[in-house]
């Protein structure tokens, strides 16, 4: 997996994904771009945007409860940090794919590095 947010921007193709109205602090949204399943998190009015797919066992991530900035695998707790897609606990061992975030004339948009 990959920690896109680290990708030079000529490498990544920014998609609509919803005005930004539609995520308030404290929210998630779920959304699929290019065939990827993704979670984006409002927290502290900061966003951020991970694939919604535990490394454990390819299971439902977005669903598990976030614990600051970590977020906890519903099915076997794995953690994951959503600012940079990395590990924080087991029995996950493989970081998650965290994409760049930017809000443009009140819209969403998503980095996906190109095809």
């Amino acid at each position: 997996m990959f920690n896109y947010t680290q990708q030079s921007t000529e490498n990544l193709d920014f998609i609509e994904i919803a005005p930004a109205s539609e995520l308030p602090n404290g929210e998630r949204l779920f959304v699929e771009v290019a065939d990827r399943p993704i979670v984006i998190f409002n927290i502290a009015e900061q966003l951020f945007a991970i694939g919604d797919v535990c490394t454990h066992d390819d299971g439902p991530l977005g669903d598990g409860d976030l614990e600051g900035y970590h977020i906890v695998c519903p099915r076997h707790g794995a953690e994951f940090d959503v600012r940079n897609g990395k590990v924080m606990q087991m029995p996950a061992a493989v970081d998650i794919p965290a994409y760049p975030v930017r809000v443009r004339e009140g819209n969403i948009f998503i980095g996906i590095p190109k095809e």
